[in-house]
């Protein structure tokens, strides 16, 4: 069995006369041990997903799911009591933005200590031993010193770091981090990828990856899933996602990486914009964006498919050898310099 396990799941927000979809009918699964990439543009519902599962969406918002279940917990049904003791304990998530995520008004010693005694029998000496081991662990110089700081007065980094030991102090089995390396430069940004890697490979917790670094999600994850308008739409093992994309979203991702471009040539771009409240789309939700629509695309909704070894939503996968054909008869919406067949 999965150590996480969502199916169909859903978070609104109603708006005023009408209900933002944020995620749409999400569903994913993850290993012990497993490391899965979660990738997309901005507003792709990614950490909303995440924050669903964490039971953080206030109201108005609404979660609903077929199944929402972490190591045998079903996260639908429980109480806040045994939610607590969940988060942050078995299950841990290091946010985006660590400058407010931390509370700027305690030290990160109090921070870390408070973090400890709330989900472990530690007395307050212990805790602050355990604290300042962790702050070693995850590389800050000067650990017991840095106890009595506070976020304002560490970088941006270091900062991260504080974040990440937080996270670690109660050996989560599952560690979400979104977008972990966000405003840092790239030199700390290798250093505290390769921290995430060896704490996931020393622990072995499973990790999920929320990241717009396609590069970061080839070196780190095991499989991925891409996310757009609140959907998945393709979900690969990530040496065949990188090699053979299913789905045209997926490829216009990578076409878009720097890497991609031709010394002289504008990097290529992705037309358009994720759909908001009042501009979603009937049928596909990437139609309007896609070199490949046809009128079939438009009208009618794909479902997320099983799909040679993976998972794919789209009426006409790139791997499959009769999609020129298909594409041709349902009369395609635009003239795609790409091939189609």
């Amino acid at each position: 069995m999965p150590l996480l396990e969502i199916e169909d799941l859903h978070v609104e927000f109603p708006t005023q006369g009408s209900v933002m979809h944020a995620v749409e009918g999400v569903s994913l699964a993850v290993e012990e041990g497993e490391v899965l990439g979660i990738v997309g543009e901005s507003g792709s519902g990614k950490s909303v997903t995440m924050m669903a599962l964490m039971g953080l969406i206030g109201y108005p918002g609404r979660v609903r799911a077929k199944k929402l279940r972490f190591a045998g917990h079903d996260l639908l049904g429980i109480s806040d009591k045994e939610r607590r003791r969940l988060v942050g304990k078995d299950m841990a998530m290091i946010f985006q933005e660590p400058t407010t995520s931390l509370n700027p008004c305690f030290t990160i010693g109090y921070q870390l200590v408070e973090q400890l005694r709330q989900h472990s029998p530690l007395d307050k000496k212990s805790a602050q031993r355990q604290a300042i081991e962790l702050l070693e662990q995850v590389g800050i110089p000067a650990a017991a010193s840095r106890m009595n700081d506070y976020p304002h007065q560490l970088s941006g980094g270091m900062n991260q770091r504080v974040m990440i030991a937080m996270a670690i102090s109660c050996n989560p089995r599952l560690l979400i981090a979104d977008e972990p390396t966000t405003a840092l430069d790239v030199t700390i940004q290798a250093q505290i990828l390769d921290l995430l890697r060896n704490l996931q490979k020393e622990r072995g917790m499973a990790l999920v990856l929320i990241t717009h670094n396609m590069g970061v999600v080839s070196e780190m994850a095991q499989r991925v899933a891409v996310m757009y308008a609140g959907q998945v739409m393709e979900m690969q093992p990530v040496e065949r996602l990188f090699t053979q994309p299913q789905h045209p979203y997926t490829e216009a991702l990578l076409a878009a990486l720097p890497e991609q471009g031709e010394a002289g040539h504008r990097l290529a771009t992705i037309p358009g914009v994720v759909p908001g409240v009042f501009d979603r789309p009937i049928g596909c939700l990437f139609a309007p964006r896609c070199a490949y629509a046809t009128a079939h695309c438009t009208t009618v909704r794909p479902l997320l498919r099983d799909w040679q070894g993976g998972q794919v939503r789209c009426h006409y996968p790139l791997g499959d050898p009769t999609r020129g054909a298909a594409i041709a008869r349902d009369v395609p919406l635009h003239q795609s310099t790409k091939e189609t067949a």
